[in-house]
């Protein structure tokens, strides 16, 4: 076990807020970081039936041993938990008296904004991180590999091939955790879609395109999407509103949490495929993305990540919102740097008058160019400030 990167925020969060909530997709290690942080709290597992059963049916009697606090795992699965730790948490000053996680963010986010408003933080935990995976093996990954594994701390932990592990993940999800958030009655159509969304990795969303392909209306399709966004399987990166007159694309992109879950939807089954693989490019700028995402959430700093293109076809992989600044980034899957790395720099400079912006690629030299375009190791993503 490592000690994760988001402990210290959780721990800072815990000193100011009377409760956290630790959210992400089911696996990605947050009961283990609750546990880790908070050693002296009893933990109280809500996939438990007699736990849910015992809190459902007399809640005052089931607080009342945990009313110096504890770590609540799955909160969601209880909703008649919130109301009453709202009195708790209103009548007791202390700080960091409650921890609560959860995989459903739609469930928690809305049993908290009823009940839990302003008493409690949010922390968002994802899979392991690439710094985080080779902290745990020791040694560093390969690109291939990085992509392949994807984060899950299960395939590190219990060094389990993710051929194995991942498929089994996927149906667990599609049978246990949809049917929590809504009850989906044709799952065979409901993880056909999940497919072809990962064969649209880094593409404009076009739901209709989407439905018609699966068979389904364009309603359906958002639905099923929302429910694939709150259950921390896909995700969908925003275009940025700054238009430099210039006409904007208005859709958002596609992309997962997870590169090795995508892979697996992707019917990737080894390795040694994904370097000839069509979508080899859409799979290293999704995982490069979700580093930059990662550290973010690590830092429980704000998701300031979008995508800028114009109506015509420039477009830049990755602007970072700074407030006063736009920051730019490619995205190169590519080993060896060539002048088309750079092209679209040349536009964008053109049109907000900076000089400045990283390329992220899959070598393994960092080089300062004169143009003032730094290009950055796929690995090194999270030195990027």
């Amino acid at each position: 076990m490592i000690t994760r990167i988001a402990a210290k925020q959780v721990k800072e969060l815990s000193e100011s807020f009377k409760a956290i909530a630790i959210v992400g997709p089911r696996q990605s290690g947050k009961t283990t970081l609750a546990r880790d942080v908070f050693r002296g709290k009893q933990y109280v597992s809500f996939e438990n039936p007699d736990n849910r059963r015992f809190m459902t049916e007399d809640p005052r009697g089931f607080l009342e041993i945990y009313k110096e606090g504890a770590i609540f795992d799955e909160a969601q699965r209880v909703p008649e938990l919130f109301s009453y730790l709202q009195q708790i948490l209103d009548e007791n000053p202390a700080r960091g008296q409650f921890i609560l996680t959860g995989s459903n963010n739609f469930l928690l986010q809305e049993n908290i904004s009823q009940s839990l408003a302003g008493r409690i933080a949010y922390m968002y935990l994802l899979p392991f991180s690439n710094k985080e995976a080779e902290t745990l093996m020791g040694n560093k990954q390969k690109l291939e590999d990085a992509i392949f594994k994807g984060g899950y701390p299960a395939i590190y932990d219990n060094n389990i091939a993710p051929n194995k592990w991942l498929p089994n993940y996927i149906s667990t999800y599609v049978e246990r955790d949809v049917r929590q958030i809504k009850n989906i009655s044709d799952l065979a159509t409901f993880e056909k879609v999940i497919k072809l969304c990962a064969g649209r990795i880094g593409q404009l969303l076009n739901m209709s395109s989407l439905a018609i392909e699966a068979g389904v209306d364009s309603k359906t399709i958002s639905s099923w999407l929302s429910i694939l966004q709150s259950s921390f399987i896909v995700y969908l990166l925003q275009p940025h509103h700054q238009n430099f007159h210039k006409r904007l694309v208005k859709m958002p992109k596609l992309y997962f949490y997870d590169t090795g879950l995508a892979c697996s939807l992707l019917g990737i089954t080894q390795v040694d495929q994904i370097p000839l693989h069509p979508l080899k490019g859409s799979l290293f700028e999704n995982f490069a993305i979700n580093e930059l995402v990662k550290e973010r959430f690590n830092n429980n700093e704000p998701r300031n990540l979008y995508f800028w293109r114009d109506n015509t076809g420039n477009e830049i992989d990755i602007v970072i919102d700074k407030g006063t600044s736009l920051y730019p980034i490619e995205i190169k899957s590519g080993k060896t740097v060539t002048p088309d790395y750079f092209k679209n720099f040349d536009f964008w400079n053109k049109i907000t008058g900076t000089t400045e912006g990283i390329v992220i690629y899959g070598g393994d030299q960092i080089q300062k160019r004169s143009n003032g375009i730094t290009v950055l190791p796929w690995n090194e993503i999270n030195t990027l400030e």
